[in-house]
Formats: C-alpha cells, sequence, structure tokens
C-alpha cells in the first residue's frame, strides 16, 4: 500500500529530526543541518530537545496508526498524525526556512493524500 509506505518515510524522516534535535543539536553534523553555531546550539540545547521530544510524539502516532492498521483502527490516528506533521512543516516553513515544507509537509501531505485515496 503506498500509504502505508509513505507514512514509513514520515515517521523516518522525523525519528532522524528527534535525533538531530535531542542527541546531535550540539555536534558538527546538527549544527550544519540547522545552520546554527556552537554557541547558539550550546545556548539552545534544552530547547531543541524539547522540539525533538514533540517530534518523537509524532513518530509515535503514526507507529501506533501502522500497528493498529491505517485501513482499519489505526486510520484516525493516522490521519491524526499527518496533519500534526503538516501544520508543523507548513509553520516551520513559515517561521524558520522553506526547506521544511520539502523535508516535512510535503511527505505527509502525500502521506495522507494516499491514506484519504485508499491507496
Amino acid at each position: 500500500m503506498v500509504a502505508i509506505t509513505l507514512i514509513l518515510l514520515v515517521a523516518a524522516i522525523h525519528i532522524w529530526i528527534v535525533v538531530l534535535e535531542m542527541v546531535l543539536w550540539t555536534a558538527p553534523a546538527g549544527r550544519r543541518v540547522f545552520a546554527t553555531t556552537e554557541v547558539f546550539a550550546s545556548q539552545t540545547k534544552v530547547l531543541a530537545a524539547n522540539q525533538g521530544l514533540y517530534n518523537g510524539f509524532l513518530v509515535a502516532a503514526l507507529i501506533w496508526a501502522l500497528v493498529a492498521g491505517v485501513s482499519g483502527p489505526g486510520w484516525q490516528m493516522a490521519v491524526y498524525g499527518l496533519s500534526c506533521v503538516i501544520v508543523a512543516g507548513l509553520y516551520g516553513a513559515a517561521t524558520v526556512s522553506r526547506r521544511v515544507l520539502f523535508v516535512q509537509a510535503l511527505p505527509a501531505a502525500l502521506a495522507l493524500a494516499a491514506l484519504l485515496a485508499g491507496i
């Protein structure tokens, strides 16, 4: 099913974001992805970890939906999780970087469209 594959992709993207924000925020890889300085990353480490935790909740919703079955009881959780990712992606694109639109919102929108189309 296309929707399942896309939901897995969105979950994988957000697992990576969780790792970046909670573990690698002050490391060179995290600073490179988010274009931050060592000083800024150090000063905002706790805030980034908090963001990472919220991204983890999005992953949990998507995994829960997949385990429950997106063509059955997990359908509503999938719609909820993907909708949250889309809103977060749109907000991030408007406030942080347009790149967030393509990394977060677009894959989630495609997954939601596939889910709603039943494919």
